[in-house]
């Protein structure tokens, strides 16, 4: 029996995670606890996926509701199933700036002790388990926003003759800038899978993500832009846009696209490797630009307003260089581009957000 273990199991990525690994003929034991509902209430719990991944999967799929920080727990669930794990993939986390800085000690043990305890448990009871950490473009801080950007009609952008114009590579520093909470707490955890990588010779593999999105997302106004912003069109909710007059840009990329990356990496994965992974040039939009694709799409106006003060740490200019990873996997194909993401988001949840369902 080949077991492949996903934290964050009833989220965006591990959702997307699971129907994939089950289709490779893997059972799947899921551990998530719906956290995300505690972060930022019940329009955002992911319970209603949960039930839907043990609808679609039965015994394929087992349920683990276990807090990553209870290193007895995860202590437990890996020693009854050992070595038949072959794959683990570490989503859950705390996703929020704002939240962090509320509770740090929450944010830090969710995303920084979680994972070191996910690791231990692994290199305890699996360690030839191919390991993969979603991990965040924010462990580069603010630095981005020293690159030379312009200031266009509807967004900014880089200087076209800069190293960077393509998008960001793994080569940018992620110190000494201003991180937020959240940003620093996945350094930490982006480390420490690095170092498991490197020093232990485990086979962990590190994403270091845009924008993840798509239809399972649980979107809202603190995080799951893209996702909550078509719901908010589909739906008549008011919109906020923070700071930088609306034209910051980021790249999206369609979660389906980021599960095939990881399965790519499984099947030949790199030691204690980094990987900058988004949407890149194939996939990417100013905040002006998001809401006019999703009144498109919605065939309806979005009611938004604008507050001029950013969000701290956050960045007005992000693509991802994802050179790297195609070196690495040159098969990987990407498939969804910007509108093809959006309307997947629409199309897969209109009649659910018209009857009023809270996600």
């Amino acid at each position: 029996m080949a077991v492949a273990l996903i934290t964050g199991s009833a989220g965006l990525i591990g959702s997307e995670a699971v129907d994939s690994l089950v289709a490779r003929g893997f059972d799947v034991v899921g551990i998530d606890n719906d956290m995300r509902r505690r972060f930022f209430g019940d329009d955002a719990s992911t319970s209603w996926q949960k039930s839907e991944l043990e609808r679609r999967h039965g015994r394929r799929y087992v349920h683990e509701a276990i807090d990553i920080r209870d290193a007895d727990a995860l202590m437990t669930l890996f020693d009854r199933y050992g070595d038949s794990i072959r794959v683990i993939i570490h989503t859950a986390a705390q996703p929020s700036h704002d939240w962090a800085a509320r509770e740090p000690f929450t944010d830090f043990s969710v995303n920084a002790t979680g994972t070191l305890n996910m690791l231990e448990a692994c290199r305890t009871h699996c360690p030839d388990a191919v390991f993969v950490f979603t991990s965040t473009n924010k462990v580069y801080g603010d630095t981005p926003n020293r690159l030379p950007l312009i200031e266009q009609d509807t967004r900014w952008e880089i200087d076209p003759g800069h190293p960077f114009a393509e998008g960001i590579d793994e080569s940018m520093s992620i110190d000494q800038s201003t991180h937020s909470l959240f940003g620093a707490s996945k350094v930490a955890a982006d480390v420490l899978v690095q170092e498991y990588g490197r020093y232990f010779g485990m086979r962990t593999g590190v994403f270091r993500g845009g924008c993840l999105t798509g239809p399972h997302h649980s979107g809202t106004m603190l995080h799951g832009f893209l996702a909550y912003l078509m719901k908010c069109t589909v739906t008549g909710t008011p919109y906020r846009v923070f700071g930088y007059k609306g034209k910051q840009v980021r790249d999206n990329i369609h979660s389906a696209d980021l599960v095939s990356a990881f399965h790519a990496f499984i099947d030949a994965p790199h030691a204690g490797e980094v990987y900058n992974m988004g949407g890149s040039r194939f996939s990417h939009c100013s905040m002006l630009e998001a809401i006019a694709l999703c009144q498109e799409i919605a065939g309806r106006p979005l009611s938004w307003s604008y507050e001029e003060q950013n969000r701290v740490g956050d960045h007005i200019w992000y693509v991802s260089d994802i050179g790297k990873f195609r070196r690495h996997y040159p098969a990987w194909v990407q498939q969804y581009d910007l509108t093809a993401l959006l309307r997947d988001i629409h199309d897969q949840n209109v009649e659910r957000w018209h009857a009023g369902a809270t996600r």
